[in-house]
């Protein structure tokens, strides 16, 4: 069914067939510069029969992104969306949040309260996204949560991870005033650029995030918010 919120000419679509099994795992390892691994055919498949969040977004017949997510326990009325990519010719367009919003619809639909996913916290767009723009809720800090990923973004950094959660019902989670925020943390503004420039330097951009979020949560303060200047946010509970 066409996604009203969509583009004209794009619509998302669940991923019923083997073959959109297939293309999917093929556009999700393009997003990630080459990682076949990262999400296997088999599993996908399994995961979109049982009953998971498995969609594929389409310009006409071209899928051009994917989004998979899968039920957490049943007490915790929980989903963790665990990968959500669009190609890198129709970034910037709106396309993220169109597929959240989808996300967010499909889970209301099934009584589930919150989504939960990671990211990675020295990528400042997803940060704005996440807490700004979806208002979602940070939850942990994670330390090398994957361990080694062998694809053209993770390969030799560790995987550190921000979770957050998503009330889906709930309006979103809001930016806190300037005089609730006791300290930042700050980002790079593109670290992309870094790492390409700089391997040494992202990763000391790495410990230096860690170190502060962790100095941070360990004195008793919560992520509050992002701002595109001064970084993640921390208020007292």
């Amino acid at each position: 069914m066409p996604d009203p919120t969509a583009q004209p000419g794009i619509d998302i679509r669940p991923l019923d067939t083997v073959d959109d099994v297939f293309r999917a795992c093929e556009v999700l390892s393009e997003v990630w510069a080459g990682d076949p691994a990262g999400m296997p055919p088999n599993l996908l498949r399994a995961l979109a029969h049982s009953g998971n969040y498995a969609v594929g977004l389409f310009d006409g017949e071209r899928m051009i992104g994917a989004s998979v997510g899968f039920f957490g326990e049943p007490a915790a009325r929980s989903m963790h969306s665990h990968v959500t990519g669009v190609l890198a010719e129709y970034r910037s367009q709106g396309l993220g949040r169109v597929l959240k919003q989808h996300q967010r619809e499909w889970a209301l639909r099934r009584g589930v309260g919150h989504v939960t996913w990671t990211f990675d916290p020295l990528v400042a767009r997803n940060a704005h996204f996440n807490l700004r723009v979806l208002g979602a809720r940070v939850t942990e800090y994670l330390v090398d949560h994957y361990g080694p990923m062998d694809d053209g973004l993770n390969r030799g950094d560790e995987t550190d991870r921000v979770m957050v959660s998503w009330a889906v019902a709930a309006p979103p989670f809001p930016t806190p005033a300037a005089d609730r925020v006791v300290a930042s943390v700050e980002v790079p503004h593109d670290i992309e650029s870094v790492r390409a420039a700089s391997p040494t330097d992202a990763a000391d951009w790495r410990l230096r995030v860690r170190d502060g979020f962790l100095a941070q949560l360990g004195a008793g303060l919560v992520v509050g918010g992002f701002d595109d200047d001064r970084g993640y946010l921390f208020v007292r509970p």
